[in-house]
């Protein structure tokens, strides 16, 4: 009778299984498309300015025109400019006027020491003024050339056809060197550019195909391959810019207009478990194993592919026909006797 009591006792001491929710590992074919919201950029997109600092004269850039190459976009007072340009000419013109007698001091004294009549002395002293001279008509004919180009920085030119997408001060305003004038967008091509997060970046593979769409018309559709992505997140959103260059993009796609672009998957087959399944052990993702024969659990660590809002793809760790604890991880540990939800205690 006693020993009868003691094992009653023991039996009463151990702890009642914990009861938790499971699911049947399953493989599944991989064809999830990926899908964002961008916008349309050129291609080749540049910010045009002028290289002296001034007082703008006429600014005749306007949103969304068409410039071509070499057409006039905005110009600034150039008096002072047109004053340097003309100083420099007279300087260049004295140089030249004095090069000129010194050389025939130079000539002249060359052949009066060929006769005699003259010191080396001061044949060397003519040499020296005719090289002096033909310096200062080298330098005054550099500062002519910057004087030409002062005067040439007073205007601004497109440098290539394109569709004018920003425009900067208006006339009369006082610019310093290299402040935006106006932005063109080059006529050469079209990106489809969104900000992806990075789980998203990495489900990705190189060279896939995205379907780009305008989301207020669906039908307007164009095809693309992924040219760029940024090498680092931006700072404030912790995403990624993609650039997706477009093949032939429909009129209908202007710059600026709102797209969807859609990215089909497709990796073979594999295993998707509920996010709430995940677990840590050992610093690394893990899931808690369900043993049918004992009703125990061991935890085993898994290899991610990718996380989405609800499940979660895994590329190692699991086969299938295996039972996972989906609901009740955090207070599991190795060995613990389980109770399925919906059985019998």
């Amino acid at each position: 009778m006693l020993a009868g009591c003691g094992r009653e006792a023991e039996t009463k001491n151990e702890p009642a299984p914990r009861p938790v929710r499971t699911a049947t590992v399953e493989k599944r074919e991989a064809q999830t498309p990926l899908t964002f919201t961008g916008r349309i950029e050129a291609e080749d997109e540049v910010s045009v300015a002028f290289r002296i600092a001034g007082r703008l004269l006429a600014n005749d850039t306007k949103l969304g025109d068409r410039v071509e190459a070499g057409q006039l976009l905005a110009q600034l007072e150039s008096q002072n400019e047109l004053n340097a340009l003309r100083q420099a000419k007279a300087a260049l013109a004295a140089a030249q006027g004095q090069l000129t007698q010194a050389r025939n001091h130079y000539e002249r004294q060359e052949t009066l020491l060929a006769q005699g009549w003259t010191t080396r002395a001061n044949f060397e002293a003519a040499t020296q003024a005719q090289q002096t001279a033909q310096s200062q008509v080298d330098a005054a004919e550099a500062q002519l050339n910057s004087a030409h180009d002062l005067v040439g920085f007073t205007e601004l030119r497109a440098d290539a056809p394109g569709k004018i997408t920003a425009t900067g001060p208006s006339a009369g305003e006082v610019v310093q060197a290299g402040q935006m004038i106006a932005r063109i967008a080059r006529q050469d091509g079209r990106d489809a550019v969104f900000d992806v997060p990075a789980q998203m970046v990495r489900a990705a593979p190189t060279g896939v195909q995205v379907t780009v769409g305008l989301t207020d018309d669906s039908k307007v559709t164009a095809q693309g391959r992924i040219r760029q992505i940024a090498a680092q997140a931006d700072p404030v959103t912790r995403t990624f810019e993609v650039k997706v260059g477009l093949t032939n993009p429909p009129p209908a796609m202007r710059l600026g207009a709102t797209v969807n672009g859609r990215v089909d998957t497709s990796s073979g087959p594999v295993i998707d478990i509920p996010a709430t399944a995940l677990t840590r052990m050992n610093q690394q993702p893990a899931v808690w194993i369900v043993d049918p024969s004992t009703n125990t659990v061991s935890a085993r660590n898994v290899d991610v592919l990718r996380y989405d809002q609800a499940q979660v793809i895994v590329s190692q760790g699991l086969d299938a026909g295996e039972i996972i604890v989906t609901a009740g991880v955090q207070a599991l540990h190795p060995g613990q006797k389980v109770r399925v939800l919906g059985s019998e205690p």
